[in-house]
C-alpha cells in the first residue's frame, strides 16, 4: 500500500459507527494523522471521531466490537507516530469537554484524560499547589501521560497520581488508587489495554512565587537542551547506565539523517522533521541507530515514541 494511504473505506461500517457515535460526534473516515501529531509525519486512519461522552466513547467501543474492528486512542499526539501505510479500525481522541476538564477541590486537581499537561502545571500553579512544575514542559494530554508514565526534570506523572479512572474494551468504566497500580519507568501495563478518562492529582500546598520560579527553571533547562523543530519527544527510553541522547551523541549520530528526519544537533534523543519527512523515513533513522548502539556498543534501545499501524495492528 503506498504511503499515506488508508484501508479502502467500509460504508456499512461508517455507517455502523455513525449510529452508534451521539449526536454531536462526526466520525470521519480516511482521516490523515499526521497533522494530529507533533511530529507532522504518518498515514490515514481508517476511521477517526472524538466522542463527547463517555457513553459516546463506550457506544463507538461496542460497534467497533461488533464488527472486530480495532480501536486505538490518540492523545494531543506527541510520543505518537502512526505508520505511513495507515491505521486500521477506528481511532479516536478525548479532545472535547468533558476530557479536557481541570476541576479543583482542596490540593487536588481532577483532569480528564484530553486535559493537556501544560493546562494542568498552570492550574496547578494557580491555586498554589506544587509538584506538578514538570507537567508544564510535556507536550501531551493527561491520558496518554498515565499510559506512559510521562515525565520530565526528575518527576513523574505518577508521582502526583491520588486514582485513575478508565474505560475498558467493553465500555464499562472503573476506578483504581494509583498505588494499587502497577507503573514503570514510561509505561503503565494496565492502560495498554485499557482507555484513560482521567485522574485525580494530588499536589502540596506552597507560594505562587515558589511554584512560578520552579517553572521557569524547569523551562530554561528544556529550551536550552531541546530542540525546538518539530520531534515527537525523545524517541528512545534510556537504558542502565548511560543516557540515550547521550548514548547517541557518543556514536557520533548527531545530525544523521534519513530524508526529512533528522537526529536533532540539540539533544541526541530526537528526531526532528526538516520538512516532508515521512514515517517511513523517521523508521529508517531509527533503524540505524539502534543498529549502531547494538553492534558498537552492545546496547538495545527500545522505542519510548509509540509506533501505532500496520495491516497486522492488534486492538
Amino acid at each position: 500500500m503506498s504511503a499515506g494511504v488508508a484501508a479502502p473505506v467500509s460504508e456499512d461500517v461508517k455507517t455502523l459507527l455513525e449510529r452508534a457515535a451521539d449526536d454531536e460526534t462526526v466520525v470521519k473516515p480516511d482521516y490523515m494523522l499526521a497533522e494530529m501529531t507533533t511530529m507532522r509525519a504518518g498515514g490515514r486512519a481508517d476511521f477517526f471521531a472524538e466522542p463527547e461522552s463517555e457513553d459516546g466513547l463506550s457506544a463507538l467501543l461496542a460497534a467497533c466490537r461488533e464488527r472486530g474492528l480495532p480501536v486505538t486512542v490518540l492523545g494531543r499526539g506527541s510520543n505518537f507516530l502512526p505508520l505511513d501505510s495507515g491505521v486500521r479500525g477506528l481511532t479516536v481522541r478525548l479532545s472535547q469537554a468533558p476530557f479536557t476538564d481541570i476541576k479543583p477541590g482542596g490540593s487536588r486537581l481532577k483532569c480528564g484524560a484530553g486535559a493537556k499537561m501544560k493546562n494542568v502545571a498552570a492550574e496547578a500553579k494557580r491555586y498554589c499547589l506544587a509538584g506538578m512544575e514538570f507537567l508544564e514542559g510535556i507536550p501531551g494530554s493527561i491520558g496518554g501521560g498515565l499510559r506512559m508514565n510521562a515525565g520530565a526534570m526528575g518527576g513523574e506523572l505518577f508521582d502526583v497520581v491520588e486514582t485513575v479512572r478508565f474505560m475498558d474494551p467493553a465500555g464499562k468504566v472503573f476506578e483504581m488508587p494509583a498505588d494499587s497500580i502497577e507503573v514503570a519507568y514510561r509505561g503503565c501495563p494496565l492502560l495498554n489495554n485499557q482507555i484513560a478518562l482521567g485522574a485525580v492529582l494530588k499536589g502540596e500546598p506552597d507560594t505562587a512565587e515558589a511554584i512560578t520560579a520552579r517553572m521557569a527553571e524547569f523551562s530554561k533547562q528544556r529550551w536550552s537542551s531541546q530542540p525546538k523543530a518539530r520531534s515527537a519527544g525523545c524517541i528512545f527510553k534510556n537504558s542502565e547506565g548511560i543516557p540515550a541522547g547521550k548514548l547517541v551523541d557518543e556514536l557520533g549520530l548527531k545530525g544523521a539523517s534519513e530524508g526529512g528526519a533528522m537526529v536533532s544537533e540539540e539533544h541526541g534523543n530526537f528526531i526532528v522533521n526538516r520538512g516532508g519527512a515521512t514515517a517511513g523515513d523517521i523508521l529508517r533513522l531509527i533503524g540505524r541507530i539502534r543498529e549502531r548502539a547494538l553492534t558498537e556498543r552492545g546496547i538495545e534501545l527500545k522505542t519510548e515514541v509509540q509506533i501505532i499501524g500496520g495491516e497486522d495492528r492488534d486492538a
